[in-house]
């Protein structure tokens, strides 16, 4: 990063002097002259050993973009019913694709289930629910994105000035141009969507090419992927969300949330029957998963451990939910799915 900033600054300046202009009036307004930017600029260099002048011009490059905090106001999740978000991702376009997905990479899926204990579907759905499987990874700078966030939405200002930080970092180590990464309006990157402090924390070099790339490269992506939900506690074999009936109005006492702390037999009497009942699963704790929104009745179903798992990576009970579904799709297609494409073996390997 340090050298694409010092590669910047040669080009501005003799672009500046090219049209007869000081380099004070070549330099276009931005952050780089805010106070709180400055602090940040040097707690950076206090910290991480940046340059200052480095800094300065990065910050002096960056935009404000005022419709990323539009965009974080109105997430999905929030403006749509259970009913209409399943939709979105679960059409047969999705599950197609997918499929296509898992057949061009079933070596590759196969590998990260046996080293991470994560199934291949799940690994797939999270993908494809993030970016559709690569099509969809964001068209923002991601310099702007997160600085706009840190510096000009107070609600949440702490948590996207430590995700800035960790991308200035990411971007360092990987000798990433600042200004070439684009991702989501929160700052997230890649197929899978990471967030600067999880790419730093979880995205692996599934591929083995010396660089972790989870835009261009699918292998890392899986890995990554695979890897993130390993380290948050995923438990193979164990269920996610099954469907459940509720009578009564008992298990509003027995509380929510993500985190499966009830166990089954006491949610069966406070009026939660699992359907179908499976008793291998009594002693397992669970939480009780409303889905709604509209005007049908709401979908409930039994949350355990990988539920929890999967709300880590995004913590609303709506994602977890279409993941799991889309997953059971794309499951039901393995046996088309798991056809052997014509480079599976050596990219396995």
């Amino acid at each position: 990063m340090i050298q694409a900033v010092r590669d910047g600054i040669r080009a501005w300046l003799a672009a500046a002097l090219a049209l007869g202009l000081p380099p004070a009036l070549a330099q276009p307004a931005a952050y780089g002259e805010r106070p709180e930017v400055k602090a940040f600029i040097q707690d950076m260099v206090q910290r991480h050993g940046f340059v200052e002048a480095e800094l300065a011009y990065l910050f002096s490059r960056v935009q404000r973009a005022d419709q990323v905090i539009e965009a974080i106001e109105r997430p999905a999740e929030k403006i749509r019913s259970w009913n209409f978000y399943r939709a979105t991702f679960l059409d047969e376009r999705r599950v197609a694709d997918g499929a296509a997905f898992w057949r061009n990479h079933r070596a590759l899926l196969a590998r990260a289930e046996r080293i991470y204990g994560v199934p291949a579907e799940i690994i797939v759905a999270i993908i494809g629910v993030e970016t559709f499987y690569g099509r969809h990874t964001g068209s923002w700078r991601v310099v702007d994105a997160l600085s706009t966030l840190a510096f000009d939405y107070p609600a949440r200002a702490g948590f996207f000035r430590a995700e800035l930080e960790s991308y200035l970092l990411f971007a360092r180590e990987g000798n990433i141009d600042v200004f070439a990464t684009r991702g989501s309006y929160a700052g997230a990157m890649g197929l899978p969507q990471f967030m600067p402090s999880s790419a730093r924390r979880y995205a692996v070099d599934f591929d083995r090419d010396g660089k972790v790339d989870l835009r261009r490269s699918p292998a890392d992506a899986i890995g990554s992927v695979a890897n993130y939900l390993k380290q948050h506690g995923w438990r193979k074999s164990n269920p996610i969300l099954l469907p459940a009936r509720v009578s009564g109005d008992a298990w509003r006492a027995l509380g929510g949330g993500f985190e499966p702390k009830v166990p089954l037999a006491k949610w069966r009497e406070a009026g939660v029957e699992l359907i179908p009942p499976a008793a291998e699963l009594e002693s397992l704790p669970a939480v009780l998963v409303e889905l709604g929104g509209g005007d049908v009745p709401s979908d409930f179903r039994l949350g355990f451990r990988n539920f929890y798992v999967i709300t880590r990576y995004n913590r609303n009970a709506m994602y977890a939910g279409a993941v799991n579904d889309l997953a059971q799709a794309l499951r039901a297609r393995a046996p088309r799915a798991l056809k052997p494409p014509a480079k599976a073996q050596s990219e396995g390997k």
